[in-house]
């Protein structure tokens, strides 16, 4: 277990001299204050499990898009309730790691005009 203290060591590293961004700060604190403002929202019936008769004769799991089943592992599909369908609460820094991120999201989530 001694050589656990290079991977550390390396990683601490790592962390310290990655690009900094509070984007992730921003967007979790936008997340929480939405769900305070908007209560407890139902999931979108396509997300939900239908173990049971009832539940899939009720649409649980209908049209559901399984992303991995798709070209790059990505489809695009809604996932949170319909009253907060188009909104956004990641917004990508100016750092270069998030720029890479920037231009994938914009291709992949339109809707979003990242």
């Amino acid at each position: 277990m001694p050589e656990a203290r290079i991977i550390l060591s390396q990683t601490a590293i790592y962390l310290a001299t990655s690009p900094k961004s509070n984007s992730s700060y921003l967007a979790i604190d936008e997340a929480l204050a939405e769900a305070e403002k908007s209560g407890n929202l139902p999931v979108p019936l396509h997300l939900r499990n239908a173990p049971t008769k009832l539940m899939k004769e009720l649409g649980y799991g209908n049209e559901y898009k399984y992303a991995h089943s798709y070209s790059g592992n990505f489809v695009e599909q809604d996932f949170l309730p319909k009253e907060l369908n188009d909104k956004k609460f990641y917004e990508p820094g100016d750092n270069s790691k998030e720029a890479e991120i920037k231009k994938r999201l914009s291709a992949q989530w339109k809707k979003y005009n990242y």
